[in-house]
């Protein structure tokens, strides 16, 4: 068993947890509440900007050149293609920061403890928080990418995670985390299976934040 699959099977309950979340099986029947899907766009929003931060931690603790140049790809992706995506979505929907909803304790405790993970760890931290990440959402928008959605902002969102590159991104921290296990004593292992764990809860609760109970 390579580690990715070690992850994903000892880890299954808090990965489960996520790509069935409310928020996702709302969204892909198309009965995500707006205010749900615009508090989403507000908290996402501003934390691709906090992952701008994460892959310029990844860049700085790589050793390797061909992974430097693989993340600062990636940091482009984020700070064009998704923060424009970001930009355009607020303009079309008239939304404007809210500063009590990025307080919110859920919102809060995802965007700072990601970002502790990549300040505070090594690469494999941050390439194994990135990997939770990034294999969750490819797998749920890839599982609904032919959902008939009514909105297209929410249409085009599923498919940027559903895409090639989206795939190629995720495939390439897969494989770099599955290259980690081949080296790594069993108790660093393990250490890494629990933050694959720690980021799904963390991105369950950043859902919710956004899948308020008001709007069930």
């Amino acid at each position: 068993m390579t580690l990715s699959e070690r992850m994903l099977t000892e880890e299954v309950a808090a990965f489960d947890a996520m790509v069935a979340h409310p928020f996702v099986r709302d969204l892909a029947a198309d009965t995500l509440p707006d205010a749900a899907f615009d508090r989403y766009l507000l908290i996402e929003g501003a934390f691709v900007e906090t992952a701008i931060a994460i892959f310029g931690y990844a860049v700085a603790k790589a050793s390797d050149l061909q992974d430097r140049r693989k993340l600062i790809a990636s940091l482009d992706a984020l700070a064009h293609g998704q923060m424009d995506y970001f930009r355009d979505a607020y303009a079309r929907r008239g939304l404007a920061p809210d500063p009590a909803l990025q307080a919110d304790p859920r919102v809060a405790g995802f965007r700072d403890g990601m970002l502790a993970i990549a300040r505070d760890g090594d690469f494999a931290d941050i390439i194994t928080a990135m990997f939770a990440a990034e294999w969750m959402y490819w797998t749920w928008c890839t599982a609904h990418r032919d959902a008939a959605l009514t909105d297209p902002m929410r249409q085009d969102w599923i498919a940027l995670h559903a895409a090639p590159e989206f795939r190629a991104q995720a495939q390439w921290l897969k494989e770099k985390v599955d290259a980690f296990g081949r080296d790594l004593p069993e108790a660093r292992s393990a250490e890494l299976v629990a933050l694959f764990g720690k980021v799904q809860r963390l991105e369950v609760a950043f859902h919710t934040a956004a899948y308020d109970i008001e709007d069930q």
